[in-house]
């Protein structure tokens, strides 16, 4: 989102406060033939765009892939699936009862409203906040939108329905709506330069997001119809691939997926091909082929090789892809797409499923580029990152892409917000030293938008646990839950999970359709367990696979459990040779957690610096679930080597020779990487030295 390839949006810490009638192809008006009656809609115009009812508003998914043609998967909304008490109940309830409220706050205190209000007359104050500032309020009211799609929360609606009315009175009558390219700098707007580092499109690309979750949480469309009117009556008339219309650069990728999610509700043929254009590049608009590697637009996605540039525009242009070949099946888009993941899961993601090595343009770095105190990590590259793997899951159905959404989930992205939630990692390195003088929480940043990026994604996180198909049911999360949806033939099903995980691998599911029914049921056997364990009503069910999903394909009726066990055994794991930083150093991982050592949990005056881990294969881990530690956690000590410091190795080079240190022996103790920083400013590692031989 910075305007500068060189400028960290991290830097930008504040000083202020924290405390008509559509025309549509044949296909699609057959697509969305059952559309919504307009009558008694808060908001609604008299001209308003008709939706799809099919499904109605309140059951559609995150994704509305109920009639994308080549997805394989669909998705079950946030409400039908109640998270109960388990791993993820605290962090959501904490994240709906403080974090998006104080946000809130937050972000009416540092002038984000004011600058809807000023275009109105309703305050004299000046623009404040970056270019992009206007997608804070729309990524929040996304996270509110989420959290209602789970309950009714009167006082939240209350205040973002406010919120929607002073965004949508600020709207020009021509149908754009950004809040700092008007007024003193309205005739900048859309200009090239502007086009590139500006965020127009950005900003309306997550009110399109924003304005759909509150819609699928209320019925309420206010946001929705101003989106539509910037995108109808702004863009189509006036931008395009035409020789009679303006060239468009996205500059941000974001505004790409949001125009395909809005065709899915609309079945405006049009919104679809201008997500095309955008993901194509208009060769009318030209820049330097920096600028291309940077902002990873403007040329034909389909040219892409691998991942390169700013990682958050990169992750949510591949978003925008895997979006256009779910609904035209262009095999040349997901050709590029699977080189694009190959290139991600094999040489340029973190293991905590992070992603971007660089701060110098929040980027990718080369090859196996993959520094731990230099990190990047930004929280919303791996935010970026699961969505991404939403999309390429729901279209084959396969489990690698489910494990790589656990892996981002768990670690990379449950690691961006304090375990009190008001406190947020901009940036997610593997190695942290506070002498530095960098604090890696804070409150608040003027470029906040990993903040209520992380809150939308806590928030949908129901909608991420299970998906249907043709055949069946499709288990991606396992956590405490309780599904209450329908089989795609119609028949009502209820899935009740039991279980500790992520601290025990032992899931019990009990099936209770409406009616018996024949159907399959299938289960992720995550790809980091060594042994997994299925049985039905009591009996062994045989296949389960690391890294598959296993089919049960029976006459399922009421009463009917599954049980799964997975080895959680503690992974010490290394990195390819290429990864040069980690080379002698290893990581500790279990069951879908990456650790992490805190010097504060390490014996008196051990430095982490100091510290090896022993590489004797036959050591075990000592495990210990310590309740009154950060929230509660499944401590890990392993028997490890402190080194005293050597005058014959102090010097900065010396002989190969030279007597080695002396050691003495140490228990390490380790930490699930999420909850690191959530006490005193410590050093903190992931990758771990082995003890020399």
């Amino acid at each position: 989102m910075n305007a500068k390839q060189t400028f960290s949006r991290r830097k930008f810490v504040s000083s202020a406060v924290s405390a008509s009638a559509i025309s549509v192809l044949p296909r699609a008006q057959r697509l969305f033939a059952e559309l919504a009656d307009p009558a008694g809609t808060p908001g609604l115009e008299q001209d308003s765009v008709a939706l799809t009812t099919t499904p109605p508003w309140r059951d559609q998914g995150i994704l509305n892939l109920a009639k994308s043609p080549y997805a394989k998967l669909h998705s079950v909304p946030v409400h039908a699936v109640t998270i109960e008490t388990g791993f993820w109940s605290p962090r959501r309830e904490t994240n709906v009862n403080t974090s998006i409220p104080s946000m809130g706050k937050l972000l009416e205190v540092n002038g984000r409203m004011d600058n809807f209000l000023r275009l109105t007359g309703k305050s004299t104050a000046p623009q404040r906040g970056p270019v992009y500032s206007d997608s804070d309020i729309y990524k929040w009211i996304e996270a509110a939108g989420f959290a209602l799609q789970s309950g009714e929360r009167p006082e939240l609606r209350s205040v973002v329905d406010k919120d929607i009315r002073e965004v949508v009175a600020a709207q020009q009558s021509d149908g754009y709506l950004n809040t700092y390219y008007v007024l003193e700098r309205a005739s900048q707007r859309m200009e090239q330069k502007v086009q590139q580092h500006g965020h127009e499109l950005y900003n309306i690309g997550h009110l399109l997001q924003g304005a759909i979750a509150y819609y699928r949480a209320t019925g309420d469309r206010t946001l929705l119809d101003a989106g539509i009117r910037f995108v109808n009556q702004f863009l189509l008339p006036n931008y395009g691939p035409s020789a009679d219309k303006k060239p468009l650069f996205s500059g941000h990728p974001e505004m790409e997926l949001a125009l395909i999610e809005l065709y899915r509700l609309t079945g405006d043929q049009r919104q679809l091909e201008l997500a095309r254009y955008l993901l194509a590049g208009d060769s009318r608009m030209q820049f330097k082929p920096e600028n291309y590697v940077y902002h990873f637009c403007g040329i034909p996605f389909t040219s892409r090789t691998h991942l390169e540039g700013h990682a958050v525009r990169a992750m949510y242009a591949c978003c925008g892809a895997t979006d256009y070949y779910l609904e035209t099946g262009d095999q040349s888009y997901w050709k590029t797409l699977n080189v694009l993941w190959k290139d991600l899961v094999s040489a340029q993601m973190y293991v905590t499923g992070g992603v971007g090595a660089r701060s110098d343009g929040e980027a990718f770095g080369d090859a196996y580029e993959l520094p731990n105190a230099r990190a990047y990590g930004e929280s919303c590259a791996a935010i970026g990152n699961m969505m991404w793997n939403w999309r390429m899951l729901a279209a084959t159905g396969e489990a690698k892409y489910a494990d790589v959404i656990e892996r981002a989930l768990y670690n990379g992205i449950n690691s961006g917000m304090s375990l009190n939630g008001t406190l947020y990692c901009y940036r997610n390195p593997l190695a942290f030293d506070p002498s530095t003088g960098d604090k890696i929480r804070n409150e608040w940043y003027d470029t906040t938008c990993c903040p209520p990026n992380l809150e939308r994604t806590l928030a949908s996180l129901p909608g991420y646990f299970y998906s249907t198909s043709n055949d069946g049911v499709y288990v991606h999360l396992y956590d405490n839950s309780q599904l209450n949806w329908h089989l795609e033939s119609g028949t009502s099903l209820k899935i009740t999970q039991k279980t500790n995980y992520p601290w025990d691998g032992a899931v019990q599911l009990a099936v209770a359709p409406a009616e018996p029914a024949e159907f399959t049921l299938f289960l992720r056997i995550p790809g980091w367990t060594d042994d997994a364990k299925v049985a039905v009503n009591g009996k062994p069910f045989a296949g389960a696979a690391a890294g598959q999903y296993l089919p049960v394909r029976r006459r399922w009726s009421a009463g009917d459990t599954v049980t799964l066990q997975f080895n959680m055994v503690p992974q010490v794991l290394e990195a390819n040779a290429q990864v040069t930083e980690n080379n002698g150093r290893v990581a500790v991982q279990r069951g879908p957690l990456v650790y992490c050592m805190e010097q504060i949990d390490q014996g008196e005056g051990v430095a982490l610096k100091d510290v090896a881990l022993s590489a004797d294969k036959s050591g075990k881990f000592e495990e210990k679930f310590d309740e009154g530690l950060l929230g509660g956690i499944l401590v890990l000590r392993h028997a490890g080597a402190v080194y005293d410091e050597s005058p014959d190795r102090s010097s900065l080079y010396f002989s190969h020779s030279a007597p080695p240190p002396k050691s003495r022996p140490v228990q390490l103790t380790f930490i699930p990487y999420y909850a690191w920083a959530n006490r005193v400013q410590t050093p903190m590692q992931v990758w771990t030295p082995v003890t020399k031989a």
